[in-house]
């Protein structure tokens, strides 16, 4: 039994799962799901400034913090008891196109070669930790949650914003991911 949880799940398994958590969270506490709004709840919190975004009831909100936290816990518990030890299966044709720039250890989640705390003083790195991490945090802010809150609660609501963010966040993915990542990986 062990062995089927370590192992990845298909997507016809796995998404319904992740799917699922929609009409239970709103049928058990008429709640959203989306993990971009616990870092304001935080905020609000641990901040005692007068910051009009962070004045509001937080406590009603606290559920996601515990959501949140399961999440995290949940990762620990599978990066301790879960993990395969093998290397991250990656297509045989993107290891080959990763080699030219350098990355060839998939013994990690991410690559040791790209993220690391030595490389963080790289142009290369710096642009892919910080600016990266930059503009995930402002694009969440801007598009008014993530993509987890889009596209999974968001268009199983038949939002129509969640619908352009989530095709805008598709496209800048794959933008990135074919034009401005292979730029950034040969600096």
């Amino acid at each position: 039994m062990l062995e089927i949880i370590k192992e990845p799940w298909p997507w016809y398994v796995a998404g319904p799962l992740i799917g699922l958590t929609v009409p239970a969270l709103l049928i058990l506490g008429n709640k959203s799901f989306g993990i971009s709004s616990s870092l304001r709840h935080i905020c609000a919190a641990c901040i005692p400034a007068n910051v009009s975004f962070f004045r509001y009831d937080w406590k009603k909100e606290a559920w996601n913090l515990f959501f949140v936290f399961g999440i995290f816990l949940g990762g620990i518990i599978a990066s301790l008891f879960l993990m395969n030890p093998g290397d991250v299966s990656v297509n045989p044709n993107l290891k080959a196109e990763l080699a030219t720039y350098g990355i060839t250890d998939y013994s990690h989640l991410v690559p040791t070669q790209l993220m690391n705390f030595t490389s963080l003083f790289t142009l290369r790195g710096f642009i892919t930790m910080v600016v990266g991490g930059f503009l995930v945090g402002f694009g969440t802010r801007y598009a008014g949650g993530c993509t987890s809150g889009h596209a999974i609660m968001g268009l199983s609501n038949l939002q129509w914003p969640s619908l352009v963010a989530t095709i805008c966040f598709m496209a800048g993915g794959f933008l990135m991911a074919n034009l401005i990542l292979p730029l950034i990986l040969s600096l």
